[in-house]
């Protein structure tokens, strides 16, 4: 009996540890997956060309990358500044102040707006937001758009994000224990200084760990945006002009132009690409929060 539960006990562990290195591999075996289709790009043209260079001609072999690369980290700084204070407040006030009625009524629209399909938001974004831009928004600003959008698309990925980063905001709140903020009230503070200085300071790892989350989720939305972005190659700084992301270039182009020379390479870049900056994004949110954390 003894040498049995030993050795349930090393498959057990065996198991979980195949597991976990699993887990740990995926990243790594996409990662040099995704480099080694790109490299003959990379053999072609210097890295600073690629990224940096905006002319985009695949038939005369120029692959600048640079308006993709701008056009999607506009688009998910617009739905990051829309919607960051919007879940910030809907969770304290959800967490803190709210009825218990309210919150029974809250969380199923939560997780019905966080299972929709992408594709819904790219159709009700085309059908609601970009008519709103095209014939309301633009005309406020003395301007003029199709609607088709970078505000187009930060505001239909904002909306895709609320429902992520609320979620998670929530659980952070949930998670501070009551004694500290009845200690606080205690000591003669008011009910919101409490909240703002003892729940909302508790949780400010975990507020930038879901805030980071949510930003490198947004950054890989493709379908929805690229229903309504306009996906157009050009760099502009005016939210009413048209652009191009990076997922969208993938999802519009890859199985259609394979026959131009080295296409299929500059596809397989964007994507390596995508996965570097998302990866990027997730390290310097993890150094945040181990800094937060510390202090």
């Amino acid at each position: 009996m003894p040498n049995r539960r030993i050795f349930i006990d090393k498959i057990s562990q065996g198991w979980m540890i195949a597991s976990l290195a699993t887990i740990l591999l995926l990243p790594v075996i996409i990662g040099l997956a995704l480099y080694m289709k790109a490299n003959p790009l990379l053999e072609q043209q210097s890295l600073s060309t690629l990224l940096f260079s905006s002319e985009w001609l695949p038939s005369q072999g120029k692959f600048g990358f640079w308006p993709f690369i701008a056009g999607s980290l506009y688009v998910t700084l617009l739905a990051f500044i829309f919607a960051a204070p919007v879940c910030l407040f809907a969770a304290i006030h959800l967490t803190q102040f709210a009825s218990k009625k309210l919150i029974r009524w809250m969380y199923p629209v939560i997780d019905i707006l966080a299972g929709l399909p992408s594709v819904i938001y790219g159709v009700w974004g085309i059908l609601v937001i970009v008519h709103f831009i095209s014939d309301i928004l633009a005309p406020f600003f003395n301007t003029s758009s199709s609607g088709y959008s970078i505000l187009a698309g930060g505001i239909v990925l904002t909306v895709m994000c609320i429902p992520y980063m609320l979620n998670m905001l929530i659980e952070v709140f949930n998670t501070v224990p009551i004694g500290l903020k009845e200690a606080s009230l205690s000591l003669g503070s008011s009910y919101w200084e409490s909240v703002k200085h003892v729940v909302v300071r508790k949780s400010f790892p975990g507020i930038i760990s879901a805030f980071g989350l949510g930003i490198a989720k947004a950054f890989g939305e493709t379908i929805a945006v690229m229903m309504v972005v306009g996906n157009q190659v050009k760099v502009s700084g005016n939210p009413f002009d048209a652009g191009y992301p990076l997922p969208a270039l993938i999802a519009n182009n890859y199985g259609e132009m394979l026959s131009i020379p080295m296409y299929d390479s500059a596809l397989m870049f964007a994507a390596f690409l995508l996965l570097v900056i998302i990866l990027s994004i997730n390290l310097i949110f993890r150094y945040l929060i181990h800094k937060t954390t510390r202090k």
